[in-house]
């Protein structure tokens, strides 16, 4: 046989492996009976509730689906990785769930500032991945080909803040910040919405993550006359702030971002009576976590993590999950990537029960899939929708 002749078979085996290779991936995770999702998040720590407790929430949704027979004949099976909200757990969960386990998609990134880190990988990886707490903007913007979000980003947050103040009637704007990954990632399109909305901030103050004292600032405010404070923080953070500015009498209305949606919790945390009295937030999640109306989950969530104390971070599972249920029963008995993803750049419309608007992805050009976050206050003891 001649050289020639084994250089072409040679090339032909070559090119027959990469095509065999390129239909697995295409098809990982995915049998004849079951599908696995992967889910990465934190286990432990004060970032569990994005992790553990929202995989806890969307286990339910595919327990509550297998229960009926699956899609398409095939059951869904939740994988969990623990990335610790750390840039060096994210980029070893991403790689654990493409490469080891190998399931077909994933959801998670609890937390902006390690999904940020572990972005080149997942988009390396191919596998569909869905964001549903993390809200920087840079995770999703520019669009990678695999990477969607359903939790309403840092500058979609940003705007609707300042819209919301505007259209109350506020007279002096104020603003508190944190200045890591997250909060830079809302801060930076709240200064450019300001200028093109020609708002001038009476007080601008940053407050550390770990702070214990927030006296100064609230001191700052207080003498600025702010008769509204848009919150960029965490919820300790904004917790101190608030207690620390009642306790020097000062109780302007307070604007909080998605990352304060657990008012109950938020409430205690700030330790004082009517503590909430003022406070707005932004909420991705639409019903208190006791309501009526989510009565089949919260009984399945019971049944599934006795040990729950049921909270809005169980929800943002839950909501991400049906996204994903939702899309693979459009995608029919035919599973691969490519498909997944089509007809999740196409979603339109799509109503998970969970959040206060629709889901619509627009590929390519906005994979930003939530554009409409709701306001929540503190009423009667639980979390009522702000008309």
């Amino acid at each position: 046989m001649t050289r020639l002749a084994l250089l072409t078979i040679s090339l032909f085996g070559l090119a027959a492996g990469s095509a065999a290779l390129a239909q697995s991936t295409e098809t990982q995770g995915v049998t004849d009976k079951e599908i696995f999702i992967g889910q990465m998040g934190p286990f432990a720590g004060p970032a569990y509730l994005y992790g553990k407790i929202s995989m806890n929430g969307a286990e339910a949704v595919f327990d509550k689906i297998n229960e009926a027979g699956g899609i398409n004949g095939r059951k869904l099976v939740l994988v969990r990785e623990d990335d610790g909200c750390k840039a060096e757990g994210a980029i070893g969960a991403v790689k654990k769930l493409a490469y080891e386990t190998k399931v077909f998609a994933a959801m998670g990134g609890a937390c902006s500032n390690s999904t940020i880190a572990a972005r080149p990988e997942i988009e390396k990886s191919g596998m569909p991945f869905i964001v549903n707490s993390a809200s920087a903007d840079n995770i999703t913007d520019p669009p990678a080909a695999n990477i969607f979000s359903v939790q309403p980003t840092g500058s979609v947050e940003s705007r609707a803040q300042l819209d919301f103040a505007i259209a109350k009637g506020a007279k002096k704007i104020a603003l508190a910040e944190m200045k890591d990954a997250w909060g830079m990632a809302r801060y930076e399109p709240m200064l450019k919405y300001l200028k093109s909305k020609d708002v001038t901030l009476v007080a601008d103050v940053e407050i550390a993550n770990d702070t214990v004292d927030a006296t100064p600032q609230a001191l700052k405010l207080k003498a600025s006359g702010a008769d509204l404070v848009i919150l960029i923080l965490y919820p300790k953070p904004a917790s101190v702030l608030l207690r620390d500015s009642l306790k020097l009498g000062y109780n302007p209305t307070w604007l909080g971002p998605g990352t304060i949606s657990d008012l109950k919790t938020f409430g205690e945390q700030v330790g004082l009576p009517g503590a909430l009295d003022n406070f707005i937030t932004i909420s991705s999640t639409r019903f208190d976590p006791n309501d009526p109306k989510l009565k089949e989950w919260n009984d399945r969530i019971k049944k599934l993590f006795p040990n729950d104390e049921l909270s809005p971070y169980n929800i943002y599972g839950l909501g991400s999950a049906l996204v994903v249920a939702e899309v693979l029963k459009r995608v029919g008995p035919q599973v691969t990537r490519a498909k997944f993803l089509q007809e999740l750049g196409k979603l339109d419309n799509f109503r998970a029960e969970s959040y206060f608007g629709p889901i619509a992805c627009h590929a390519p050009s906005n994979h930003q899939c939530n554009q409409n976050p709701g306001w929540a206050v503190w009423k009667d003891g639980k979390m009522v929708e702000m008309p």
